[in-house]
């Protein structure tokens, strides 16, 4: 049997082999560094990225590149996606990379530190379960709310609030993903923040119940373990 083909979990079954290894997993073409990365995250073949923070279960497509930015659980980041795409000094007289990385010139002309501080406080922010799709450019600054989708090949140039489509260049909200109310209760149960453990016990329902019926369930389930964890 292969890892894609589907396979009932045994109804005795030991907790710890239900979940798999929690190491990250980097394919060896992919550049990483000054990179944090949560549990579960995956990093696939020919990304970039610096200085980047990645949540829990987040995985980059081929091909993606990052930089200055902190990723929140559960972000699926399609192939070429560019998270904080290079600026260039518009104001100088050239905005050639020659006015802040002389060093690759000349001997004694050091890299502008100023400018790649300037760089370094754009940073950009993605929150928990963020879909970003096929060749998205995320730029300076930009913060991306929980559970928002952004469109391929969109180029984001201000924040997108959490639940919304946005998509176009530049991109720009389309709907939202859930009603307010709806959208407030996944962000109370705040799913991303579950142990392995109940991830595995809601997955069949997170795959079959509507959301509502989902999220009656496990709100009446969280008060349930919270009361007796309160006795």
């Amino acid at each position: 049997m292969t890892d894609d083909m589907p396979m009932e979990a045994p109804a005795e079954i030991e907790e710890d082999v239900r979940v798999r290894s929690s190491e990250p997993r980097i394919h060896p073409t992919a550049e990483l560094k000054g990179v944090k990365l949560g549990r579960f995250a995956e990093i696939g073949p020919r990304c970039v990225l610096r200085e980047v923070t990645v949540g829990d279960f987040s995985y980059f497509e081929r091909g993606g590149e990052a930089i200055y930015a902190k990723i929140g659980k559960f972000c699926s980041i399609a192939a070429n996606v560019r998270i904080n795409a290079l600026t260039h000094p518009m104001e100088r007289l050239t905005t050639h990379k020659i006015s802040y990385r002389p060093n690759e010139y000349f001997r004694y002309r050091p890299v502008d530190s100023a400018f790649r501080e300037r760089r370094r406080e754009a940073r950009v922010t993605i929150g928990h379960d963020v879909w970003i799709g096929h060749g998205a450019v995320i730029m300076p600054g930009v913060a991306i709310g929980n559970g928002a989708v952004i469109g391929a090949n969109a180029v984001v140039t201000r924040d997108v609030a959490p639940y919304s489509i946005a998509a176009g260049v530049p991109a720009k909200a389309l709907r939202q993903r859930f009603p307010d109310d709806i959208a407030a209760r996944v962000e109370r149960l705040a799913w991303w923040d579950w142990p392995a453990e109940t991830l595995f016990e809601a997955l069949p329902e997170i795959q079959t119940l509507p959301i509502e019926a989902f999220l009656d369930r496990w709100e009446a389930l969280q008060r349930a373990r919270s009361s007796v964890a309160e006795k």
